[in-house]
């Protein structure tokens, strides 16, 4: 039984919430990794909500993936390794004290436990707009670390990427991932090198979605 319709504002509206996110993302900070606070939940969590949107969902179903997307990180507060599984757990004591039904607490659950592309999977509908959102974020915005000789390959292949763009077609039932990259500071088979298995992820989610997955880097169409 329905017990409170819980809202993304109100997610972000919730004290505990906050802490986790921005503990995390300093900790990540320390450990050189990208950014992961609010600039890129918000991002995540908007995607996520627009791909089941445009693709004719539910706006409750879609509202669940922006929920997803906005707290999918949550467990690197406790340790990048396993951040997903943690995240799940933490996400469900957060969303079963603020009042949200089972069905729904569950849905967010599974997809933040299935984000990470080592082991998840596109469980629910939900789960499959958080990867795709997710693995869509790559941008130079995400670099901290601004001197380019100590870039390792995630750092130069995130800061050569000017411009990701998710583009949902529902009519060709299709999802296109448009990149637009500087080769003066990363080869496009550098991106493949790191994130080949995110794309075939990706490609997995869309498919779970009734939709096919391809990839358009600087105009040309890979896959």
């Amino acid at each position: 039984m329905q017990k409170q319709a819980i809202t993304l504002e109100l997610i972000k509206k919730n004290p505990i919430v906050d802490t986790l996110i921005r503990v995390g993302n300093d900790n990540l900070r320390v450990m050189g990794f990208t950014e992961h606070g609010y600039r890129h939940l918000n991002l995540v969590s908007s995607i996520a909500c627009n791909v089941l949107k445009m693709l004719g969902y539910p706006r409750r179903e879609a509202e669940l993936a922006a929920i997803a997307g906005y707290l999918h990180d949550i467990g690197n507060v406790i340790n990048r390794n396993g951040h997903h599984l943690s995240g799940g757990v933490l996400a469900y004591y957060i969303l079963d004290q603020m009042g949200m039904c089972p069905d729904e607490i569950f849905t967010i659950v599974a997809a933040i436990g299935n984000h990470d592309e080592a082991t998840g999977q596109p469980v629910n509908n939900v789960a499959a707009a958080l990867i795709l959102a997710d693995k869509a974020d790559v941008h130079r915005s995400r670099v901290r670390n601004k001197e380019q000789s100590k870039f390792d390959i995630h750092d130069r292949v995130n800061y050569a990427v000017e411009r990701s763009f998710l583009r949902v077609d529902a009519g060709k039932r299709s999802i296109i991932l448009e990149l637009e990259i500087d080769p003066a500071i990363s080869p496009v088979m550098d991106y493949f090198e790191i994130f080949l298995t995110r794309m075939l992820m990706c490609r997995r989610a869309a498919g779970f979605l009734r939709c096919s997955f391809g990839m358009e880097i600087n105009g040309n169409k890979l896959v």
